[in-house]
Formats: structure tokens, sequence, C-alpha cells
């Protein structure tokens, strides 16, 4: 009898053992997201400051203007183990999600990883572009591009540092309106795209294909190159990804005027920018909410079109504005560093 038992316990140990090593070394299919490192954009990396200009006057500030990102822990050759998932399952400032939801199944690895540093690189021109915009400076703009995905309709035709020209006769003014006419292409058809390469016009025919939403894409990565009266330069490590670009709008304005824009408040914010001023939504905004609060930000400016996901989870004693373009956060900065007309300051609402 006491033989039984000492089996039985001996079976149940080490079916708990075997099931702890499953929970370990057995893949999952999701990855975790949670708050990354925070940035000042008013601040130094390394001994560099982030926001340089070399030929005109520019001004420091007192206070900081932090750009937010948000660490993924795990890839997709070597995901999480099940005992992280489920933590990270029951805690509020991590997001457990599929694989493919970061890592497309048809996209490598280093293929995501190099589109969210060119997305960050066409995010600092813009952002440059607008705030010179802000400041009355003419910036006259070209459209090239930045990354040619691999096996795409346009692999082996066009390469980074085209500068697209037109597309099927239609010369191009915008990166909307070369999106439109993809947009609307017949899928039987091909489209000639003429580009300037080293100063040589080259036409090709490329084939649009169409995406995991049912869109039709070249399968490149365009962006805007311009010619800026004010020589600024931009450094943020190893960052990727677009979000950062109305934030560091605000730092070029802030060094380029007289006196101190934040007042010496601690704000934080994300979003797009475009050089016309509008500010996108982005993605993990609301992990981006914590971020900030552990940072110490008092002020969080935050993309209207993100609202419907912060509404309820505002962490306690981070203030939110609603921002639409770039006018609206520098009069935001302006009411809080100066604690005026607070009370109109547009807020996220149900």
């Amino acid at each position: 009898m006491v033989s039984a038992k000492r089996g039985l316990g001996f079976f149940v140990a080490l079916t708990f053992f075997l099931g702890l090593v499953t929970l370990v070394v057995l893949p999952t299919p999701y990855l975790i997201e949670r708050p990354g490192p925070t940035f000042d954009v008013l601040g130094e990396i390394d001994g560099q400051p982030v926001i340089q200009i070399n030929n005109q006057q520019s001004y420091e500030s007192e206070g900081q203007l932090d750009v937010l990102t948000v660490s993924i822990v795990g890839r997709p050759e070597r995901t999480p183990s099940w005992i992280e998932i489920g933590f990270a399952w029951l805690d509020a400032n991590q997001k457990v999600v599929p694989v493919e939801a970061l890592y497309p199944p048809n996209r490598t690895s280093e293929e995501v990883r190099a589109e969210s540093s060119a997305m960050m690189e066409v995010s600092q021109q813009d952002a440059v572009a607008a705030a010179l915009g802000f400041l009355n400076y003419e910036t006259p703009r070209e459209i090239y591009i930045a990354q040619v995905t691999a096996d795409s309709p346009s692999s082996g035709k066009l390469v980074a540092a085209d500068f697209v020209i037109s597309v099927d006769g239609q010369r191009l003014t915008s990166i909307e309106q070369l999106r439109s006419i993809v947009g609307a292409w017949d899928e039987i058809s091909s489209v000639e795209v003429t580009v300037s390469r080293n100063g040589i016009e080259v036409t090709e025919e490329v084939t649009p294909v169409k995406d995991a939403e049912g869109n039709y894409r070249l399968g490149i990565l365009v962006g805007y190159k311009y010619d800026f009266p004010v020589d600024v330069e931009l450094q943020l490590g190893d960052v990727g990804g677009p979000s950062g670009g109305m934030m560091f709008a605000l730092g070029i304005i802030d060094r380029l005027t007289p006196g101190d824009m934040t007042g010496g408040l601690h704000v934080a914010g994300t979003g797009t920018i475009q050089q016309s001023g509008v500010v996108g939504p982005i993605g993990g905004v609301v992990l981006k909410l914590h971020g900030a609060k552990a940072a110490g930000a008092t002020v969080f400016l935050a993309p209207a079109g993100n609202c419907p996901e912060i509404v309820g989870n505002e962490p306690d004693g981070l203030r939110v504005v609603k921002i639409e373009k770039l006018s609206d956060a520098v009069s935001a900065l302006e009411k809080l560093s100066k604690n005026q007309d607070l009370a109109s300051l547009p807020s996220c609402t149900k």
C-alpha cells in the first residue's frame, strides 16, 4: 500500500514536471507587447542631442517632450513561453498578440525590421517638413522610394533611392495621389512607373497585387525628400516606426523659437505627422499611456484617432489632450506652460 502511494506520488510529480517543462519549452503563437523606453527629443542620447540645428540659431528648453515606444518580447523564430504568456495576460501593462499581427507570414523578421527603420526615416523627414512649414519656411519636395519589398511586383525593377516621377503617365505631386492611382487599378493590367535614377529617367511595367487587406500595392515604401532651408539632424538610436513624428515636430519648433515652449513641464505624446501638420493615430497607445506615466510625464498629447482606445484607460495623474493637427499641439503646450485656459483643452470622451 505504501509502495503504491509512493508510485502514485512519483507519477504525479513527474507529470507536473513534464507539464512545467512543456510550458517553458513548447513554442507559442504569441508575442508580448509592453511599454518600452522613452526618449526626450529635447535631450541627448549617448552624449549627442536628439535634435541638432546646424545652420540656424537654436534655443534650449527646461522641459521634456518624450517619444514613447513599445517593446516586443519574442520574435517569430523564438516566441515567449506559455508561462510568460500567462503572466502577460494577467498584467494590464502588457498585451498578448498573435505573431502574425506583428510579423505577417509572407514577411521575414529582417524585412519587418527594415521597413520599421525606413518608416522612422520617412517620419523624421515629414516631422522636419511639418515643423518648418508651421514656422513658414518653404520646403520643396520629391517622392522617393525608401524600400522595395523582396519578391514584390517592384522587386528587380525599382530600387531604393529612386525618385518617382509619374505613374501611368500621371505626374505625381503627392503620396496620396500615388496610392489613389494604384488602389483603383484594374487587376489584369500593369502600370507604368517612371522614376529618376541617378539623374536618368527609367520606366518600368509593374503589376500591382492585393495585400492581406485587399488593397493593391506595388511593394514599395515611399516618402518625401525635401530641400530644407534649415539643416536639422535627428537621431533616436534603433527606434523604428512612424509614431514619433508629432513629438519630433514639436521639438524642432521649440528648438527654433525663443523661450521654453514646454514651460518646464514633462510632456509625453505620440502620433504620426504629415507635412500638412495632420496628426495620425498609432498602435499600442494604451501601453504608451502607461509608459508615459511610469516615466513621470504629467501630460500626454494623443492623436484624436486613438481616442476610442484611450477612453477609460487613462492612468491617474496623467492629463490626456486630444490632438488633430500640429497647431493643436503647439496651442495646448502654450496654454499648459502658462497654466491658462486649461478648461478649453480638448480631451478624449466617449
